[in-house]
């Protein structure tokens, strides 16, 4: 492993200096569950690593204020999944947190890392996505708020500027009923990488929110307020038309080992039409 300083900041003002100071040279340390695979193998060279377990402001804490529920950034899936208040408002976040790793990773691994890190195979993007979900930033220069959808860039590309990091990921508590389910396609049962990361949400206005991932660069959310997706007596015709619209900007790589183009785009419109049914159902159950 390459050798590289410590550091275990106290305050968030210490962790910013830090960070603004060594530049792409620091590396953060939350969950670490992608980090210390890649130190280990040697793909990951940081001059430091700044810890930030022990900062005061981002302790362990989910809390609602002001009509949303935020999620500070050392947060870890555990504890997503075992808050009673995401599960009643975000059950598809709790479906998408369950599925990260084993249950050894989930008692370490963060929400905010899980999004920081940039992977088109995130298993908690598309939910976020179809939550409308928003990151707390900060920064020496102040916070700012970015919308999800902005905030992820690419393949392991996120908004984050120099000296920045993430210090919370709001969700807007629903004004409105609304069902979801979290779908995912891997090659096997247990830890593994997705080919296809899938949410979908219906409204009881008729809106249909639908995010998907690991078929690109980045997770992609559509809306479709025609109401044709959200009406279970919709013809199945009209239905798959518009699927087949959301699904034509799905650009799976060919270099995959997990799976070929051709079969995730054909297992898109599978999970899609699964989640769709689920969510109409979920929104009809209350």
């Amino acid at each position: 492993m390459h050798a590289f300083a410590y550091a275990r900041p106290a305050t968030l003002a210490e962790a910013l200096t830090l960070l603004e100071k060594h530049g792409p040279d620091a590396r953060l340390l939350a969950g670490g569950t992608d980090l210390i695979v890649g130190l280990r193998q040697g793909a990951i060279r940081p001059a430091i690593l700044i810890d930030l377990k022990r900062v005061a402001e981002l302790r362990h804490v989910i809390d609602e204020v002001d009509g949303r529920i935020a999620i500070s950034a050392t947060a870890v899936m555990a504890e997503i999944e075992n808050d009673d208040r995401v599960g009643r408002h975000f059950p598809a976040l709790v479906e998408a947190a369950h599925v990260v790793g084993s249950v050894q990773i989930r008692n370490r691994a963060t929400l905010a890392g899980n999004i920081c890190n940039g992977s088109p195979a995130a298993d908690t993007a598309p939910p976020l996505l179809v939550y409308g979900a928003v990151v707390v930033v900060a920064g020496l220069k102040g916070t700012r708020r970015v919308p999800i959808d902005d905030f992820i860039v690419g393949s392991h590309q996120v908004a984050l500027e120099r000296g920045e990091l993430v210090t919370a990921i709001e969700l807007p508590l629903p004004d409105r009923r609304l069902g979801a389910a979290y779908l995912r396609l891997t090659r096997r049962h247990g830890t593994d990488l997705a080919s296809i990361t899938l949410c979908c949400a219906v409204d009881e206005a008729g809106t249909t929110r639908l995010a998907y991932g690991s078929v690109g660069p980045r997770a992609l959310l559509f809306i479709d307020e025609s109401g044709v997706l959200a009406d279970p007596g919709a013809p199945a015709e009209a239905k798959e038309a518009i699927l087949e619209r959301v699904f034509a900007e799905a650009r799976p790589s060919p270099r995959s080992i997990r799976a070929s183009p051709e079969y995730r785009r054909a297992m898109l419109r599978v999970l899609g039409a699964r989640a769709l049914r689920s969510a109409i159902e979920r929104l009809a159950g209350g």
